[in-house]
């Protein structure tokens, strides 16, 4: 049991919180209309940006709501960037990006912060912390279980002063944008080696030769303005200058970029429930069934009880695993990271889903948010590591912990 945890929020986070609630209110949550109109015009194979984004970005650069995801850029702590991040969920298709706080991108830009060289950070970091342009991240694969890394067959070969890259990728988020200008690439570079240093990482330009993106794979049928984009590497050649720390170091730098990652997205899931029970709410106080309205409803009442109780706790454990990271760093606060990856979606989704009955045949339909937010949050217990992964991990630590005295004292030796 760790002491002393405080979680109360300092006053450079209220000030954030208060300037970012403005923004969203203001300027954010009214711009989803636009966006939207601007994407079913376009049609969902088209990946351009709405050009509303673009404006919002400006005005976020304005108002000092930047980077926000990366401490040495923000000089946010984690801690503190959770209720920001929160906030960001209620718009999740258009404020993270709007201030420059979207997935891959965040996990790209914490990558090259830790790991580029000063050449890879000119040519590609300081474009991506400007909002210049996109990135994608190249690690899961159609043939294989690529929730075990160890499965990757991606080949980096070394030729001389290149490396050659073959292989198929999907699910490759935002390389569908005209935007994205290049890619992260996970792959082997000596399947010689012992399993954990088997596989490397490597900047792959968008337009290199061979790189061939095929489609973009939708989610419960709705494509995302970015595209979760299958690639096939065909004798791909970049220099090895374009390698992320040294060979065989792929494991290790996923792991430095899937821990913040992970509590982003759960700190986003946080927001994306609030909303849903926001909705929930309303459509009870205002829908009449029976001759009363729906919030009269015992079982109506419950669902919204249980929302509130699972949200405030999952924020609670989101909390927990923020202050462990920002005071004994990410491999510290490994476990608890696990756990509100298992916990932050699988509430989303339940959320979510007693807003969708609250609401009838609306929750289901495109006249409502809700079953567009269901889709992502449920996509959420497979990527960046799927649920059994993570429950797997926080059963280890259990199993393999010390008994604590009052547990030694009433379990027989």
């Amino acid at each position: 049991m760790v002491a002393n945890m405080d979680f109360a929020m300092s006053d450079k986070a209220q000030d954030y919180q208060k300037r970012l609630t403005d923004f969203m209110v203001t300027e954010v949550l009214p711009a989803e209309e636009s966006y939207d109109a601007y994407r079913a015009a376009a049609g969902p194979r088209d990946f351009t940006v709405p050009p509303v984004v673009e404006e919002l970005k400006a005005s976020a650069k304005k108002r000092g709501l930047w980077n926000l995801f990366l401490p040495d850029e923000s000089g946010l702590t984690n801690l503190e960037y959770a209720p920001l991040a929160e906030i960001s969920g209620w718009s999740t298709e258009i404020a993270p990006e709007a201030i420059n706080c979207a997935a891959p991108d965040t996990g790209n830009m914490e990558t090259l912060h830790l790991f580029a060289t000063e050449a890879q950070r000119r040519d590609w970091l300081e474009p991506l912390l400007a909002g210049e342009i996109r990135s994608g991240f190249s690690m899961t694969e159609p043939a294989v279980a690529s929730s075990d890394a160890r499965n990757i067959e991606t080949l980096i070969t070394r030729d001389g002063d290149d490396y050659v890259i073959n292989g198929r990728k999907w699910w490759t988020s935002g390389a569908n944008d005209p935007r994205c200008k290049i890619l992260i690439v996970m792959g082997r570079t000596d399947p010689t080696a012992p399993p954990h240093q088997q596989q490397s990482m490597i900047l792959v330009p968008v337009d290199t030769p061979g790189v061939q993106i095929l489609r973009s794979t939708s989610v419960f049928g709705w494509q995302d303005q970015h595209g979760h984009a299958e690639i096939v590497y065909d004798n791909v050649r970049v220099p090895a200058s374009n390698l992320l720390g040294q060979e065989g170091s792929g494991f290790a730098i996923a792991q430095a970029r899937l821990g913040p990652g992970r509590i982003h997205h759960c700190m986003r899931a946080i927001g994306v429930a609030e909303r849903a029970l926001a909705l929930m709410v309303d459509r009870a106080n205002r829908r009449i069934a029976f001759g009363k309205p729906l919030a009269d409803q015992g079982m109506v009442q419950q669902a919204i009880a249980v929302s509130r109780n699972e949200i405030d706790q999952a924020r609670l454990l989101c909390q927990r695993a923020a202050w462990t990271i920002d005071q004994h760093g990410n491999k510290a606060a490994r476990n608890q990271v696990a756990q509100i990856k298992a916990v932050a979606p699988r509430m989303a989704c339940d959320v979510i889903d007693r807003a969708i009955q609250v609401h009838g045949a609306a929750g289901v339909s495109d006249d409502t948010v809700l079953a567009r937010m269901y889709g992502w949050q449920r996509a959420m217990r497979i990527f960046d590591g799927p649920d059994e992964v993570h429950l797997r991990s926080i059963a280890r630590a259990e199993l393999g912990a010390e008994k604590s005295p009052l547990a030694a004292a009433v379990v027989p030796q």
